[in-house]
């Protein structure tokens, strides 16, 4: 015979505040099966545990209801007080008495008798639960991380020195991403590549890594511990292992310095044999074969050129090489795929998010963006580092930054802060100040948002002590004007401050677009079976509780691809999904929640609704012969390593032969037949 403990928190006041604990306690206790029924202020703190624990030793209790906050918050905090108390984890319940309820409801007469019919529910259902054991599953002590920046750096360099090898895959020629292109960081102001470099260097010596640069994942097959990645690594036509690097093909080539070079963001030039920056890692050159004279006269059956092949001494040219792939087994994945900026001048990929055509971005070779005035000012620039104009060289006397180029904007799609551009707009004043000691340097903003250690006071640094002029407005157009015979860029805003519009004739502009995630990123998610939001950043399991886990197990999230983020920001999420790749690879075995989907075998008609509706690839119609192997019937089948009970078979099945371990039909029944005496 069932006999139920139902536990009721107040959690502080965010439940007592609008619900009657004592009357629900009381109520409850009326229930059949309900064998004890108690409220206490904080039932999550140990005090509230070892009130559960004794009850169920001194009444012998068969189950539990906890009637508090939402289960993704302490389901697991509870069926540990339950399972050391002697109950198996899987006969206890939650009633979300604190989201579904009380905040949601001003009326505590209202609140109070909703939060009795929740929690009767749930009882009706935990009268019904069976005990469950945990799936358990092998191991691949191997973990695969996507995007070598620095979040992918960092936490490949964790997890390989946790005792754990790493493939590092990488789609641009050389690791290292955005942070490489910078020049110097806030707010200390050290050098990028002085920080990086090293980093760089590590990940391509470790002997715990696998660098695959050049490469990006086609295909993700398997389960939590046991994934099957497949990996496309495109055509470099320079062998690696045979190229020592020494520059000559790169230097002989005919098109040096003359295609323009995307590390550079277009503002400096390369050859078609290449290698993006001096620093880069691998060290070693990538042939462009859209640019390549060699390879685009093979396509017509000729062979020109070829000067590069001719001056390598050790043959590592190979201009017949193919794209090649790789089949990986890993345990664990991280995702740090980065991020790129808003694209001004034209529509994003998302349809509702617009451009701004108004700033003349692509249109006036002197209005840039944030990250190409990082190359502009850096030491290994197209400039050297002097501040120069693209359009004619000379050097730029005044600077407008325009900050929320796409941030905080419903009228352009988005609608979030990205959340450097303060700091990086403050950075940027400076460094043009320190080469321009003459210079001046106007920001147009909306609200300064410097949150970070010794931030605030770098902003303030770039105000009162190099003397950039803030201007709290917006820019409604910047057109180009002729001065005094000098190019000039007029930019029309506002001082809300003192009420006043704002004209200023700049020698340059910069604009400080939204940051976004990389291209490709949904594609990745949707092999990976990983939730993303409206603008592609991808989900993770919870905001507080597992900030670096997402609903995919075993898969984990780390820098921009999870929400804009600074480099200290990035590496501690970095290191954060390391940790957690590493608990989960140091087990044996990994055990899973077994709540998942079953099919009755008996009543399946393999029609397969199922198989195209599960968004994990769980489903598969198998076979089903007798010891002899005479073919019986087809008939679906669930993996229980890839399924994650989301219930999407159930709700699609025809015959009703699938259904939900502790969810089934008849408890979800017995829920809201618990619910007919109030309709």
């Amino acid at each position: 015979m069932a006999k139920i403990g139902v536990f009721t928190c107040w959690c502080g006041e965010n439940i007592a505040r609008n619900v009657d604990v004592d009357k629900v306690s009381e109520a409850i206790a009326k229930l059949p099966g309900v064998g004890c029924s108690m409220n206490y202020k904080y039932m999550c703190s140990e005090p509230g545990q070892s009130l559960i624990a004794t009850k169920i030793r001194e009444l012998g209790l068969t189950g539990v209801v906890v009637a508090s906050c939402s289960p993704h918050m302490h389901l697991k905090t509870f069926r540990k007080t339950c399972e050391l108390a002697g109950i198996n984890p899987y006969l206890i319940e939650m009633a979300n008495i604190r989201e579904q309820c009380s905040w949601v409801h001003s009326d505590k007469e209202v609140a109070t008798a909703k939060a009795i019919e929740l929690i009767g529910m749930a009882v009706e259902k935990v009268r019904r639960n069976h005990a469950l054991q945990p799936i358990r599953v092998p191991v691949t002590k191997r973990a695969l991380v996507i995007g070598a920046g620095v979040a992918g750096i960092q936490a490949a360099l964790d997890v390989a020195s946790g005792g754990v090898e790493v493939v590092l895959v990488e789609r641009e020629p050389s690791v290292g991403g955005k942070m490489a292109g910078l020049s110097e960081t806030f707010p200390t102001l050290d050098c990028s590549q002085c920080i990086l470099t090293p980093r760089m260097v590590e990940v391509g010596q470790h002997p715990n890594i696998k660098l695959m640069t050049y490469s990006e994942v086609e295909k993700v097959d398997g389960y939590v511990g046991n994934f099957k990645v497949t990996i496309r690594q495109k055509a470099r036509y320079v062998d690696i292992a045979k190229c020592t690097g020494c520059g000559s093909c790169w230097n002989a080539c005919p098109k040096k310095n003359k295609i323009p070079n995307s590390f550079d963001y277009n503002l400096g030039n390369r050859g078609a044999i290449y290698i993006p920056f001096p620093q880069a890692v691998p060290a070693r050159p990538t042939i462009d074969p859209d640019n390549c004279m060699r390879l685009q006269s093979m396509k017509n059956g000729k062979e020109l050129c070829g000067i590069c092949a001719k001056k390598c001494q050790t043959n590592a040219i190979n201009f017949h090489d193919e794209e090649k792939f790789v089949e990986v087994e890993v345990g664990a994945i991280i995702v740090a795929t980065g991020y790129q900026l808003y694209s001004i001048k034209k529509e994003q990929e998302n349809p509702r998010i617009k451009g701004y055509a108004e700033y003349g971005y692509g249109k006036y070779p002197d209005v840039v963006d944030s990250l190409q005035f990082e190359r502009i000012i850096s030491a290994s620039g197209p400039t050297g580092g002097e501040p120069k104009r693209p359009s004619d060289g000379k050097t730029p006397k005044s600077v407008v930054f325009i900050q929320c180029v796409g941030s905080r904007d419903n009228a352009k799609g988005i609608t979030y802060c990205s959340k450097i551009c303060c700091m990086y707009t403050a950075k940027h004043t400076m460094l043009f100040k320190h080469k321009v000691h003459d210079g001046t340097a106007s920001v147009f903003y909306m609200d300064i948002r410097s949150g970070g250690k010794m931030y605030d006071e770098f902003v303030r640094r770039a105000i009162e002590q190099d003397g950039a002029k803030y201007y709290r407005g917006r820019v409604s157009k910047i057109e180009q004007v002729m001065v005094d015979g000098e190019r000039k860029y007029r930019c029309y805003g506002a001082d809300t401050l003192k009420g006043t519009p704002v004209v200023v004739d700049a020698d340059m502009v910069v604009l400080a677009g939204a940051i976004m995630p990389s291209s490709g990123v949904t594609q990745l998610a949707q092999k990976l079976s990983v939730g993303y939001n409206e603008y592609g950043f991808l989900s993770e399991s919870h905001p507080k509780l597992r900030p670096v886990e997402t609903n995919a197990a075993g898969v984990f999230v780390c820098g921009a691809c999870q929400g804009p983020k600074d480099i200290p920001e990035t590496v501690a999420q970095a290191s954060a999904a390391a940790g957690k790749a590493l608990i989960m690879l140091s087990q044996p075995e990994l055990t899973r929640e077994p709540e998942i989907a079953t099919i009755d075998e008996k009543l399946c008609a393999a029609c397969g609704a199922c198989v195209k509706a599960c968004p994990y690839q769980a489903i598969s119609i198998e076979e089903i012969r007798d010891r002899k192997g005479n073919f019986i019937k087809k008939t679906s089948r669930v993996n229980p390593g890839l399924c994650m009970g989301c219930g999407t078979c159930v709700a699609v099945c025809p015959s009703k032969s699938a259904d939900l371990i502790g969810f089934t039909d008849d408890q979800v029944y017995a829920q809201i037949e618990s619910l007919a005496d109030v309709f």
